[in-house]
């Protein structure tokens, strides 16, 4: 018996294959193509979404998008595979129907773009609200870093320029160094070369490393990724808020109560009020320092009990800790007990190892409160199983490798919004199927 045969190279067909019917009805290419011709690139911000009436005609928006969402899918993001695959790949010939532009206005759109790219991917959340794939009853919030493009050894030079530049303000205010200006203005064309100004060293998995936080607000509903942005700054507690408001807007407006669930590097006190006050429900455990004194024998500040009325705090032993200090930068006020009354208690040798004891407060310690007392065992789970999953569909499914190509923090948004967009095509395709999402496109 012999294998099966393919056919021969030089064999005619009476009735040609066309490429409508190499492409299945369910192909998600189908749905990329739905999705895109639905979107009103004007309103979207994308340049050149309408034909001039002069001049050599240019590539319609709408397929450079085409390109970079099956791109992004394939885990192809670099501008001369995509205009290689335009030349080969059967489902980019039929999505855009045989072009082949050149790599550098394949670049140059994503360059170009960031507004309009992440204007479309809230389109497509919304899409997936009208479909009833979102809810916005729980959002799980989480941030993980991402390589930027520059190098250590870059960065580590411009920061030693912006170390030098600063010692010599600081002398020059005192008179005490003679500057040369030849050595100022090199250094300040070096950092003004620099292609990456904002990108700074953060722990990744591989260790210190330039790279950007970048933080999701991810629906519990389905896994799908409702807000996304790209930060500067190594820790979250400060995109509490923000990320929070984001989500809000993106499932239903200011109107929408929604309740928002993460980790305790999110604890923030007064973005917690601030959320409370617009509808939002924080669930975060609230990140305490520990009494580390004493080899942590000592009394644990929750020994202690505020009195609101006075505004103090009583001790284990029944004593009065006074108001004494706010202070403004740690948004904490600091209250303390007499040094006699210490040295007289008999529970100071488990109270304090000072003189006397003091206690500091939080100004937004009812939220603070409030925030951990939400934060339930089921509650953190639930955070767990929805929001590290996109993660790393993200940095392994979509990039292949968690490493930016483009430069700066705009060129990492751009890339963050067309990945997100990919991964919600790709996560609701899983969930509908692709003729059921085609068919929910067609018909909005």
């Amino acid at each position: 018996m012999g294998f099966v045969q393919g056919e021969g190279r030089t064999q005619g067909t009476l009735f040609p294959v066309t490429l409508e019917e190499l492409i299945p009805d369910d192909h998600v290419c189908r749905v990329i193509d739905a999705f895109v011709d639905r979107l009103n690139m004007v309103g979207l911000g994308f340049e050149r979404a309408e034909a001039a009436e002069t001049g050599r005609p240019g590539y319609d928006p709408r397929d450079l998008l085409k390109l970079y969402l099956y791109g992004y899918l394939q885990q192809i993001r670099s501008s001369r595979r995509l205009e290689s695959e335009c030349r080969r790949n059967i489902e980019l010939m039929w999505l855009l129907g045989r072009l082949a532009p050149d790599h550098k206005t394949i670049a140059e759109f994503r360059r170009m773009h960031r507004e309009g790219v992440t204007a479309a991917g809230a389109e497509l959340v919304r899409l997936a609200r009208s479909v009833g794939l979102v809810k916005g009853e729980w959002v799980a919030i989480d941030g993980s870093k991402f390589q930027a493009v520059s190098s250590v050894k870059s960065v580590h030079e411009r920061e030693a320029l912006e170390r030098y530049l600063e010692q010599l303000e600081q002398s020059d205010e005192q008179d005490e160094v003679v500057i040369d200006p030849s050595a100022v203005a090199s250094a300040l064309e070096k950092l003004h070369r620099h292609p990456e100004p904002e990108v700074a060293f953060m722990r990744t998995t591989h260790g210190f490393l330039p790279a950007y936080n970048v933080q999701a607000a991810v629906d519990a509903e389905h896994a799908l990724i409702v807000a996304q942005q790209v930060t500067v700054q190594a820790g979250d507690n400060g995109s509490l808020q923000p990320m929070a408001e984001a989500a809000q807007a993106a499932t239903g407006g200011p109107a929408q109560a929604i309740k928002v669930v993460a980790d305790a590097g999110y604890s923030n006190g007064e973005q917690a009020e601030a959320c409370e006050a617009k509808g939002i429900l924080p669930h975060v455990p609230a990140n305490r320092g520990v009494n580390s004194r004493g080899d942590g024998t000592l009394f644990d500040r929750t020994e202690f009990t505020y009195q609101a009325e006075s505004d103090t705090f009583l001790c284990p032993a029944g004593q009065t800790l006074a108001r004494k200090q706010l202070m403004r930068k740690d948004r904490a006020v600091l209250y303390a007990a007499k040094p006699e009354v210490c040295g007289a208690c008999p529970l100071k040798s488990r109270c304090t190892v000072s003189s006397r004891r003091i206690v500091t407060r939080h100004l937004h310690e009812e939220a603070l409160q409030r925030m951990h007392q939400r934060a339930t065992p089921e509650a953190m789970r639930l955070r767990r199983a929805t929001a590290e999953h996109p993660f790393a569909n993200l940095k392994y499914r979509i990039f292949g490798h968690p490493r930016f190509l483009l430069r700066g923090l705009r060129g990492a948004q751009t890339e963050i919004s067309l990945a997100v967009s990919a991964y919600n095509l790709k996560r609701m395709v899983n969930i509908l199927g692709g003729r059921k999402l085609h068919a929910a496109l067609q018909a909005t």
